[in-house]
Parts: C-alpha cells; sequence; structure tokens
C-alpha cells in the first residue's frame, strides 16, 4: 500500500476503535506532517473510502467536520451509534473516549516516504 500522506490519515483514522474518537491535531502530530488542517482536507476527501471520518472532532471535542456529511447531524447519529454522547455538537466525556494514535499505533508503520 502506498504510503500519500490522505492514505497515511485513513489508515490512522481506520484504527479508531467504534466508540473513541480522537482529533485532527493528534492524528497530524503522529504522523509529524502538515497540520490538523491537513488531516481535515484530507477526511474530506474520503468519502466512499470506507474510513469512520466521523471518529475524528476538534481539539475541543467539538464536531466541526459535520458539514461534510451529506446531513448535517449524520457525523452525531454515528457516534452515538457507537455509544458515544454529544451535546450540543461536542463530545461529552470527551476526555475519556480520547484515543491519541501515538499510544496505540507503531510509528514505523506510518512513516511517509521522503525523497
Amino acid at each position: 500500500m502506498s504510503n500519500t500522506y490522505f492514505t497515511l490519515v485513513y489508515r490512522v483514522t481506520q484504527a479508531i476503535p467504534t466508540g473513541r474518537v480522537t482529533n485532527y491535531g493528534a492524528i497530524a502530530d503522529f504522523l509529524a506532517l502538515g497540520s490538523a488542517r491537513m488531516v481535515g482536507w484530507a477526511l474530506n476527501k474520503c468519502h466512499g473510502k470506507g474510513v469512520p471520518a466521523h471518529r475524528v472532532v476538534n481539539s475541543k471535542g467539538e464536531l466541526s467536520g459535520r458539514n461534510m456529511f451529506p446531513s448535517p447531524t449524520m457525523m452525531q447519529e454515528m457516534l452515538e451509534q457507537e455509544g458515544i454522547e454529544i451535546n450540543n455538537d461536542k463530545v461529552v466525556k470527551f476526555k475519556e473516549v480520547f484515543w491519541h494514535p501515538g499510544e496505540h499505533l507503531d510509528q514505523d508503520d506510518y512513516d511517509y516516504p521522503h525523497e
């Protein structure tokens, strides 16, 4: 599998367990590439690729990407189906359900090819 930036973002996002969330910055920090905005940009392009982008929120636990889904409530509905409580477009108990890729993934499996 190629390790393009988008592919790496998708692979990290696919590793987020059901019922957990992470944020754009945590993915960017783990990959040591780009910024939280670049992660958001990549996830905006992942429709139809089997990437659970609904599990990625902003650093405050807000559903900032909700408008990129087919309906503005779909992200919340998907998270609630996984047992995550949402109130006013924000993850309740964010720190408890937060998943950091650096604590669960092997960095060597996510190296970006440098030329």
